[in-house]
């Protein structure tokens, strides 16, 4: 009979990314007031689904500007494989990504700085210290 996996290995990539904002004390409590008479859960509840509202009100606009920028959306994993190959091409990457990007934790900064020109991440990098320094002048 076959192994079960041990998830414990396997590198998940987090699901959400926790943000501070500052909100004016009026704003607060009419959210505090929506929050008590069970219009939503809690202040978390309201944020996210104010955010969403949102987005789906601009869907077109990023849809528009994703297309004209080449950007990729959702998660972009970039491995050792796919920049030793680009390497071996004599290819320079110009990476955007409008989501999360996770480099391989076995990515050296040399190679990172060998094959990417340009990441342009409108969300959140994930990237050791020594590729985030190898990089730092071509993230955006």
């Amino acid at each position: 009979m076959a192994k079960a996996p041990n998830n414990a290995a396997v590198s998940k990539a987090p699901e959400s990314e926790k943000i501070t904002i500052n909100l004016g004390f009026v704003d607060l409590g009419q959210i505090e007031l929506l929050v008590q008479e069970g219009f939503y859960s809690n202040r978390s509840d309201f944020i996210r689904t104010a955010i969403r509202n949102q987005i789906e009100r601009h869907a077109e606009t990023v849809r528009q500007i994703v297309v004209r920028k080449s950007v990729d959306l959702g998660l972009r994993r970039i491995t050792r494989d796919e920049l030793t190959a680009a390497q071996a091409a004599g290819q320079m990457l110009d990476i955007r990504v409008l989501g999360l990007v996770v480099l391989a934790p076995d990515i050296t900064a040399e190679l990172a700085r060998n094959t990417i020109s340009a990441l342009s991440v409108l969300g959140s990098l994930q990237a050791s210290d020594a590729v985030r320094a190898a990089l730092a002048d071509r993230i955006t």
